[in-house]
């Protein structure tokens, strides 16, 4: 796992840590107005938590897919990398000229 996705992942950990804290001290708190909070809140964990586990697995199935189509096709993965880093750099060295007239 990369840097990014860790910090992304352990942010969200520490959200979902932080929501359980909520509602854990307010248990003992009567109310409307609270229970529906903690109701609210208790269902969006369990949102978040099936969406996240939807999107991880589906990252890992597009990232194995990609892996295997560029082990079948590694010259084309190649020109097809080329090329767009080719394109990215013509696009930037154009702004870079535009900006510096």
């Amino acid at each position: 796992m990369d840097k990014q996705t860790q910090a992304t992942k352990n942010d969200l950990d520490t959200l979902a840590d932080d929501a359980r804290a909520l509602m854990a001290a307010t248990a003992d708190v009567a109310g409307e107005k609270v229970s529906e909070a903690r109701k609210r809140l208790a269902a969006a964990l369990e949102s978040g938590k099936e969406i996240y586990g939807r999107v991880r697995d589906k990252t890992v199935d597009c990232a194995k897919a990609t892996d295997e189509a560029v082990h079948e096709h590694p010259y084309q993965a190649i020109g097809i990398a080329f090329g767009v880093g080719a394109l990215i750099g013509y696009l930037v060295a154009h702004r870079c000229s535009r900006n510096g007239d």
